[in-house]
């Protein structure tokens, strides 16, 4: 195979919402959770696509987008709104006359969907200044102010205090910013009819790196997403290859195909080895690389490829045992 110069070399990584492909029984998942108002917890090992749903969930309705990934730092409050009090300290130590506690809440991802004017107003009954500097503006700026999803990534890193704390503001749309003595309600647009169905998806994902709360769990709908098949990988990898411009000729077809079995049985080796497999994300790149470098599947290059890119121990020393998985 010889190299293709017309591969771009920075395609995004599918976290714009362009590309999906959705499985029927996570579509329905997705009507139940906007029918009962209940978040959807996805579970399922890293790289098998939860956290790229929310985005091109969005992206498809025209919905408002907003998200959060959650460290081991992360509090509940924090999806919420934060404060910065050590600002406002070093203001009042500057001689700032005003120091009204809404200059330094900043609103939470929840926050700007539930309720967008009071989030850019700092809970504020009228404009104060400066206004809060929405997410994603741009995009948002065209996409609609009533309806909104919001992705709270990998939840599951988090003390078990942070879903317990949000048990409230999830199922009830309010919460009070404490610094303001504000309650913040879900915003209530005048001709649509609030039974109806919900107007944000609240999307959480986890990879069972801990139990989340029982109590949490009820209230969530909750789908375990398996890592993609070959059949599965080739369809993706046509999905992004003819969304990005990247072309797609049956030779592409082949050279996935390819690809995507020796995926699967580093996945297998990976397992064996108690090590995290290949993701979708190392496929798409492991298939970018060999149409840019016009290598195919049976080359010694290729078996390189798949242990730069495909299965990468935490261990020294793995180079022979990676070179026997092509």
């Amino acid at each position: 195979m010889k190299p293709n110069p017309s591969i771009p070399l920075d395609v995004p990584d599918g976290r714009d919402g362009r590309v999906y492909v959705m499985p029927p029984e996570l579509d329905l998942a997705i009507r139940v959770s906007l029918a009962t108002g209940r978040p959807l917890l996805l579970r399922g090992e890293p790289g098998s696509g939860k956290s790229s749903l929310a985005p091109f969930v969005a992206r498809g309705k025209g919905w408002r987008y907003y998200e959060h990934v959650v460290t081991s730092q992360t509090q509940a409050r924090d999806l919420l709104w934060t404060f910065d009090g050590v600002r406002r300290l070093a203001d009042a130590q500057a001689g700032v006359r005003n120091l009204a506690n809404s200059q330094y809440v900043e609103p939470g991802p929840l926050w700007w969907a539930y309720a967008r004017e009071s989030a850019r107003r700092r809970g504020e009954t009228t404009d104060c200044l400066p206004t809060a500097i929405e997410p994603f503006s741009e995009m948002n700026a065209e996409r609609s102010p009533d309806y909104a999803v919001v992705l709270i990534d990998e939840i599951d890193k988090a003390d078990p205090d942070l879903p317990n704390g949000l048990l409230v503001p999830l199922s009830s749309g309010t919460f009070t910013v404490t610094e303001i003595n504000s309650e913040i309600r879900k915003a209530l647009p005048v001709g649509i009819n609030p039974g109806s169905t919900a107007r944000h998806l609240i999307v959480l994902t986890t990879n069972e790196e801990r139990e989340l709360p029982e109590a949490f769990l009820r209230r969530c709908v909750v789908v375990w997403l398996e890592s993609p098949g070959e059949q599965e990988l080739v369809a993706i990898a046509r999905e992004h290859m003819t969304a990005y411009d990247e072309g797609w000729s049956d030779i592409d077809q082949a050279l996935a195909a390819e690809v995507a079995h020796a995926v699967v049985a580093a996945r297998e080796r990976a397992r064996q080895l108690g090590i995290r497999p290949a993701s979708t994300a190392e496929f798409l790149d492991a298939l970018r690389a060999c149409k840019q470098l016009g290598i195919s599947s049976d080359s010694d290059e290729w078996k390189l490829i798949s242990q730069f890119v495909l299965f990468k121990p935490q261990q020294p020393g793995y180079g022979n045992g990676a070179r026997n998985l092509a």
